[in-house]
């Protein structure tokens, strides 16, 4: 199936890789890895990338964008 909608321009890693975050976002380990048929290594990965705190990347871009205004360089 992945071939045939390749064929047509339609990119599945990326709607399956978003599929799997929504997954991940909102079911134990144990559970999407029984859904899903992946390893359960695998599936706590996913669990942990779907859950991981943004909040330090966050900070460091606004810092990085505060001073870039600050230079006369970034937007707004």
């Amino acid at each position: 199936m992945t071939q045939k909608l390749g064929r047509h321009g339609i990119p599945v890693r990326t709607a399956r890789n978003a599929a799997l975050a929504a997954l991940a976002a909102d079911l134990p380990s144990p559970i999407l890895a029984d859904v899903t048929g992946m390893h359960r290594h695998t599936a706590l990965r996913w669990v942990a990338y779907a859950r991981r705190d943004w909040a330090e990347y966050l900070a460091a871009r606004a810092e990085g964008d505060a001073e870039r205004r600050h230079e006369g360089n970034g937007r707004p």
